[in-house]
């Protein structure tokens, strides 16, 4: 990147924060406003030199040493030491209740996997001996044991972000630990969030410093890190298409040997009415029928264990023999090249493997663990092993193995139950697609749409019309053209398999930096675990013409659109921080801005956690006047799954106090969302702004009280809120809120204080100055709240390379102007809202 493209923002002045009550609406179904006004702070691609600015060498960076504290620092400490958020202890019995709702939700797309997979294998190696049975069984069985159960289980789900899962809880969690979002944005104040818990490497592990010095350094590592996640989250969306589609149609297709007549064209038909009855149905929501899930699920284990005990008893009992790996080595010294083939279906036994660790912030690790332990692990073994039973006498049946393998007379009961099956793993994936889409909106990671929560309880259940029918157009054209399991169960492997290689590389990449584990242990993780997915991705990546494009295209498409965005995204805020107006410009137009201040409050929507942005400047030049009181509002999200109301926004005033313009910046995680509507936000905001104006001056009037009385051992800042930053390097011997981490101990310095000082110093009501301030802000607020969007393009150079022209110009262009609007998002009556546009060259 050239020298002039580089940007720096300072964190470093005095803030202020606010501790809100929660607020919502009274609608039981509300539109989500995360993405207001503009692009949030992306995550994504800068400089290499950047990596240098901001925490000092690598060794000051792991010593935490006493720093200059400014207001925001204060009460970010104050509020992080009162509201611990430590988890409490769950009860056996809510675990084992978990446990069974993990049923409904996680593994209905594991446990619909024995309506296809032995039919998929033995759709590539013929059943000439039973040596073709065992080696297909035991290569299940072992796939089933040690990539869902000793990975998953055991490794994985440890690797949780305060307790979620994902890809991009994943690297969330490592960009706490390092610098590699790399956006200048980010604050000692964020690390106050009592969900942070960051823990940064200990300064004997020489290697996880390394790790973490190398990660900041290069540009190419985050980049390459950035499109990794991007990748594995196209492949879930990918799977969103997928899973419906297969598991669907595997269930109708029961219906070609009980129903005369009824041939492909007619499961094609029927699959494809299922599908728009389930995509149809999810603007209701999941609350009123996810009750049922877990029940439904639980019966369709019970009758997957129970068929394959029959079976077993019945058939040939013999087949647990294939706990025996050496019939892995006889099927493929048989079969060679067909038994490599056949791996592409023997992969699809793990399908939704991945939902274990995507899921699991709607649960817990041992709710997961246990369900998958003692119930799913089993009854998948018992169904797989009970069909091979009946393969070994009806070795002809390989093609309709599961419903051939169920007794006549509980024929229709299963197939009820399958469809069932089968319609909620759709819905479980359906759901995480969605999930995924909002935790890629709210990183900046993809253009802004329209979210409705369906519940007010469950966080996690939303909906997203332009997806929902996207999802539901590309599942019936799937079914309508590959009219097969077969070619969709090729293509599915690769975006299962996609999703694995990302997750253990990311896994690895944390047991190395933050859980510092063992080099050999670290190493052997991938070396065994991505070995074994390598070699099945393999498998799978050559049967690309015979479906495997499909996930590819899918991929391909959505990272696109993700990496485009983000890009545009990246290069718009650095413009908007390069381009800030100066505070020396600010102090020569003066108090009234060079305008006519009139009253009312302006809510101005900017990125910048620090300066004043250009399109200020833009308003000022457009408008005859300017209101009264102006807030700079910035929504930023910081690496964590939620952050808690009472932390989530903080305020600092911006110029001298004549000037009356403060900014507040609201803090949310990437699974947070906005229920409050604009009158809710109006109203916490100016709760939150009294109550900064109040502390504001009792904590001027304490350190003036202190100056007077010449406490020589107590070093204090100076409250100059004009216009310089306070150097990183100037440290407070005692910080100003020191102790403060409770409610109890705020109170009892206050008093002591108190007694310390003259009451009229801290009497408020005396304060000339406080008294101004907030009889203006009450003026303010009786004539309203006025909403600043800035409409902001960013076009490239002339002289700029062909592809980013094609980019930046077009493609970003027609993502920007077909996206939700931040007016949209914010649900403000159009009569409140002023707009400007401004072009960035970039």
């Amino acid at each position: 990147m050239e020298e002039e493209d580089r940007i720096e923002e300072s964190s470093r002045v005095r803030l202020r924060g606010r501790t809100f009550s929660g607020g919502g609406v009274n609608e039981s179904r509300w539109v989500d406003g995360s993405e207001v006004d503009s692009e949030s702070p992306p995550l994504s691609l800068f400089d290499d030199n950047e990596a240098k600015e901001g925490y000092g060498s690598l060794r000051r960076r792991l010593v935490k040493k006493p720093k200059r504290v400014d207001s925001f620092d204060v009460e970010a400490m104050e509020i992080a030491g009162t509201h611990g958020h430590h988890p409490k202890d769950i009860s056996t019995w809510r675990t084992l209740a978990l446990a069974f709702q993990t049923l409904g939700v996680v593994y209905g797309d594991m446990g619909t996997s024995p309506l296809y997979v032995f039919s998929d294998v033995f759709s590539k190696v013929k059943i000439e001996s039973e040596v073709d049975i065992l080696g297909a069984l035991s290569l299940v069985m072992y796939t089933i044991a040690l990539l869902p159960l000793v990975k998953y289980v055991f490794v994985v789900l440890k690797a949780n972000d305060n307790g979620e899962g994902g890809t991009f809880a994943l690297y969330s969690l490592i960009c706490r630990y390092a610098k590699v979002n790399m956006l200048p944005n980010r604050q000692p104040a964020d690390e106050q969030i009592s969900s942070f818990r960051l823990k940064l490497p200990t300064p004997e592990l020489e290697r996880a410093l390394s790790i973490k010095e190398t990660l900041e350094r290069r540009s190419s590592l985050k980049t390459l890190l950035l499109l990794l996640v991007l990748m594995g989250t196209s492949m879930v969306i990918g799977d969103g298409i997928l899973t419906p589609a297969i598991s669907v149609m595997s269930a109708v297709s029961g219906l070609q040997g009980a129903v005369k007549g009824f041939d492909t064209t007619a499961v094609v038909v029927f699959s494809i009415v299922i599908l728009v009855a389930l995509f149809s149905i999810q603007q209701f929501g999941t609350s009123k029928v996810g009750f049922s899930f877990a029940p439904a699920l639980a019966l369709w284990f019970f009758s997957l264990g129970s068929i394959g005990i029959y079976n077993l008893v019945k058939y040939d009992i013999t087949v647990i023999k294939a706990v025996n790996p050496a019939y892995i080595y006889f099927f493929f010294k048989k079969n060679s090249k067909d038994a490599w083939s056949a791996l592409g279906g023997c992969i699809l036994c793990i399908t939704g493997a991945e939902a274990m660790f995507a899921d699991l912030g709607h649960f817990s690790v041992p709710a997961i663990q246990i369900a998958f332990t003692f119930v799913v692990f089993p009854c998948l073994l018992l169904a797989y092993m009970g069909q091979a039973a009946f393969l070994m006498k009806y070795p002809e049946s390989s093609d309709r193995i599961f419903y051939d393998s169920v007794p006549e007379s509980l024929f229709w009961p299963v197939f009820v139950i399958a469809t069932l099956a089968a319609m909620i793993a759709s819905q479980a994936m359906i759901s995480a697609t969605f999930s995924c889409v909002k935790q890629s909106m709210a990183l900046g990671c993809f253009p802004r749409m329209k979210i409705i929560h369906t519940s007010r309880k469950l966080m996690g259940q939303i909906y997203i019309p332009v997806i929902n029918w996207f999802l539901m157009i590309m599942c019936v054209v799937v079914v309508s053209i590959f009219r097969s399991t077969t070619d969709i169960a090729n293509a599915y492997g690769i975006a299962e398999v996609g999703v694995m290689l990302v997750t253990t590389t990311l896994v690895t990449l944390v047991m190395l930096l933050i859980w510092q584990t063992n080099l050999f242990m670290a190493l052997c993780f991938p070396l065994v675990f991505g070995s074994i997915e390598l070699i099945y991705f393999s498998a799978v990546l050559s049967k690309v013409l015979e479906g495997g494009w499909l996930p590819l295209v899918f991929a391909s498409f959505f990272l696109s659109v993700m990496y485009i965005w983000n890009y545009g995204s990246v290069l718009k805020y650095q413009s908007e921080v390069r381009e800030k107006i100066s505070m020396d410009f600010m102090l020569e137009l003066g108090s009234t801005l060079g305008t006519v201040r009139t009253p009312g409050i302006g809510l101005l929507y900017n990125e910048l956690v620090h300066g004043i942005p250009s399109i200020f400047g833009q308003f000022l030049l457009s408008l005859p006047a300017i209101h009264s009181t102006i807030v700079f509002v910035c929504i930023k999200y910081v690496p964590i799954p939620v952050v808690p109301q009472e932390e989530r926004f903080l305020f600092r005033r911006v110029c001298p106090k004549d000037y009356h313009m403060f900014r507040c910046i609201a803090r949310y995680g990437y699974k947070d969302i906005r229920k409050e509507d604009h009158h809710a936000f109006e109203q916490l905001l100016v709760q939150s702004l009294e109550n900064f104006l109040r502390k504001e001056a009792q904590e001027l009037a304490l350190e003036s009280g202190l100056q007077e009385m010449d406490l020589d051992s107590v070093s204090v800042s100076s409250r100059d809120y004009s216009t310089r930053d306070v150097p990183d390097n100037e440290e407070l011997k005692v910080p100003l809120m020191l102790g403060t981490r409770s409610e109890e101990a705020e109170t009892s310095n206050s008093e002591a204080a108190s007694a310390a000082l003259p009451s009229s110093i801290m009497s408020s009501e005396i304060d000339p100055s406080l008294e101004y301030e907030l009889s203006a802000l009450r003026e303010a607020i009786d004539s309203g709240f006025t909403y600043f969007l800035a409409h902001g393009d960013v076009r490239a150079k002339k002289n700029s390379f062909f592809l980013k022209k094609l980019v930046i110009n077009y493609l970003y262009a027609f993502l920007r102007r077909n996206c939700r609007a931040g007016a949209a998002n914010m649900s403000v009556p159009h009569m409140n809202i002023l707009q400007v546009g401004m072009t960035y060259m970039v």
